[in-house]
């Protein structure tokens, strides 16, 4: 007999998700190899880091219990780094003080005092640089810092050299190769990074700090001691620019006749939601060419020369949030995703052609993963755009005539994206006969300023229109049953999750992963770094509270009439688990279906393996019991 949708066999299990769902977290060259941190699951998602020899060998050399994890606007990142004689150093994820390990000792000891959180650091010529966050009421305030490698500052705070600590935020601080000045990204604490953000130049030895012209600027790199490169959206795209300090900027490289295939302003962004420090987009090599993440959708990498002329388009098998992590010669470290690979750390050569993968990268069987079909909807906004992953399993013959069950997902962010990548939790359900299509709604990155920008003021709005758009879309295609479209997200997904049941109609139930539903409650208890994200995303308050209650989900939980799953981290500062009771505590008044599971020791995002395997399991039983088929294990 031939299993119904969502009954299929699947060699997949949670608890394989759990093994597989191993988070990488940045890559450097070593003297002595490569480096890189990666999540242990099992250990509570401890971010250790390892090292592969030059013989390929691999050693961890951050031993248990330590955890390179930042804490910086809460999202961290750039949370180690390797120094040229194989000194680690990094943030502990307990007690945020940067620390060094020499080699051969198993036994970390701190550079920074405790009190202020680091992240984003970076050692050039032998000078270690990092972004400062001190929380404490009598201090608050951000900083781009230098820390002392000999361990002078570990017991007195002032040691640290605050390079610049005007007030907002900082990121991407870069050495110019005279060691003279440094460059930053600095943007308001009233912004996001995307909305309003300055490369600036700090002479180190006067102090003195200049602004270049900029509309949201990221990763400033040095090209001489007087030139910088750096990404900026001033085109409606993250397009390369550069600038000569002490004289005015020049034009957007390269500039040639626009009827030239290279000529820029190029439709495709190098750069992205600034959310996690240290994430690369291009890299100057030693010669002076450039390599460089493109997106438009998903992403491709391109070489430019020393102009920024197109010389290629690279054959890669990554496509999808990529990270240019180093560069050493003509060999380039790249983190990301692909949609016939997993998640892995490649080294690629630009110049040899060829790419080898150090950690993880592995090819996915076409029969079980064919990849993700890049689809278009028509929307009330304009197009919305996607990423559909159809069932697939070689060993399953669908019933005849029967349309699957699906699933749409929901990024958080908003201002995020998804970019069809393989992913085990997508196999999860596709290999089981269910299967995701994954939106960009309007203000997800990706697409351009425009795209972008039509989430200004219409959050709760815009991005459910599109996921209604979206789930239409698939059904009047008949690739979907109507009757049996789920909808799931986490954080602001869950928002819109929650948002788009409130809506009805299209849905016939929802997983809400740490959700947002009431804005006027996140206004109250959000961390800093999105404290004013609201006021882009719906209005400033007081003046916009009314419209914070009417657009909450919350506000209209009476109209919520299908069955809801919702998982919650214990420990999350960013979507507080105030939030996901209160929705739980309405739909409970009114006899709504719903699940409510707290997962103890999880922040913002599930890092350990129970967590994985419960959450996984917790969602296929609620499908299969809400759309009428028996989960096999």
């Amino acid at each position: 007999m031939t299993p119904l949708h969502g009954s299929w066999p699947s060699p997949l299990s949670a608890v394989d998700l759990a093994v597989a769902g191993v988070k990488l977290d940045g890559a450097r060259y070593g003297a002595d190899g490569i480096w890189w941190s990666e999540s242990v699951p099992q250990e509570r998602g401890r971010l250790t880091v390892r090292r592969q020899d030059p013989d390929g060998s691999v050693h961890e050399v951050l031993p248990a219990p330590w955890s390179a994890r930042s804490r910086v606007h809460e999202y961290g990142g750039g949370a180690w780094t390797v120094a040229e004689d194989g000194t680690l150093l990094f943030v502990d994820g307990e007690d945020q003080r940067v620390h060094r390990l020499d080699p051969g000792s198993e036994v970390p000891v701190p550079l920074t005092a405790p009190g202020p959180r680091y992240g984003g650091l970076r050692v050039q010529q032998n000078r270690l640089f990092a972004v400062q966050e001190d929380l404490r009421p009598e201090q608050h305030e951000r900083a781009i810092a230098e820390i002392p490698l000999d361990g002078s500052a570990a017991d007195d705070d002032a040691a640290v050299v605050r390079v610049v600590y005007r007030g907002g935020f900082y990121a991407h601080p870069s050495l110019s190769p005279d060691g003279t000045r440094l460059a930053y990204v600095v943007w308001p604490d009233t912004r996001m990074p995307w909305e309003s953000a300055l490369a600036c130049v700090v002479d180190l030895a006067t102090g003195a700090d200049s602004a270049i012209p900029s509309r949201a600027a990221l990763q400033p790199e040095w090209l001489s001691d007087d030139e910088v490169l750096f990404a900026d959206d001033a085109t409606g795209r993250w397009n390369l620019h550069r600038a000569r300090i002490g004289a005015q900027p020049v034009p957007p490289i390269p500039t040639p006749p626009a009827t030239r295939e290279d000529s820029v302003p190029v439709d495709a962004d190098t750069g992205g939601g600034l959310w996690v420090l240290g994430q690369r987009w291009f890299r100057v090599l030693d010669d002076g060419r450039i390599l460089a993440v493109r997106t438009n959708g998903s992403d491709s990498l391109v070489l430019l020369d020393r102009d920024g002329a197109l010389i290629r388009e690279l054959d890669v098998p990554f496509d999808a949030d990529l990270s240019l992590e180093d560069a050493r010669g003509s060999r380039v470290l790249v983190m990301g995703q692909g949609a016939r690979v997993t998640p892995g750390v490649w080294e690629l050569d630009v110049d040899a052609g060829t790419v080898r993968a150090i950690r993880g990268g592995d090819p996915v069987d076409p029969a079980w993963v064919p990849g993700a079909r890049p689809v278009t909807f028509a929307g009330t906004h304009g197009p919305v755009h996607a990423f559909d992953h159809a069932p697939a399993n070689p060993e399953v013959s669908p019933v005849p005539g029967a349309l699957p069950p699906y699933i749409v997902q929901v990024h958080g962010g908003p201002t995020a994206h998804s970019a069809g990548a393989q992913a085990g939790w997508i196999t999860y359900f596709t290999s089981r006969g269910i299967g995701v299509l994954e939106v960009n709604y309007g203000g997800s990155t990706g697409y351009g300023r425009d795209y972008r920008t039509r989430l200004d003021g219409q959050w709760g709005v815009v991005d459910v229109d599109d996921v209604l758009a979206a789930a239409r879309g698939l059904a009047e295609a008949g690739i979907a049953d109507p009757a049996r479209i789920a909808i799931r997200g986490g954080s602001a997904g869950g928002w819109t999750v929650l948002s788009a049941l409130v809506r009805g109609g299209v849905f016939a139930a929802g997983i809400d992963r740490y959700g947002v539903v009431d804005l006027r409650l996140l206004a109250q208890e959000t961390h800093d770094f999105e404290r004013y994200y609201l006021d882009g995303l719906v209005g400033p308050l007081p003046e916009a509270e009314q419209t914070y209650i009417e657009r909450s989900p919350l506000t209209h939980a009476d109209r919520i009439d299908v069955p809801v799953l919702i998982l919650q981290g214990a420990d999350d500062a960013v979507v507080p688990p105030s939030q996901s009771e209160a929705i739980r505590d309405a739909l409970a008044a009114r006899g709504v279906a719903h699940q409510y599971v707290l997962f103890a020791g999880e922040g913002h995002g599930f890092r350990q393996a129970d967590t994985i395997i419960a959450a996984a399991e917790a969602e296929l039983r609620f499908l299969g019991g809400v759309f009428g088929f028996d989960p096999m294990p």
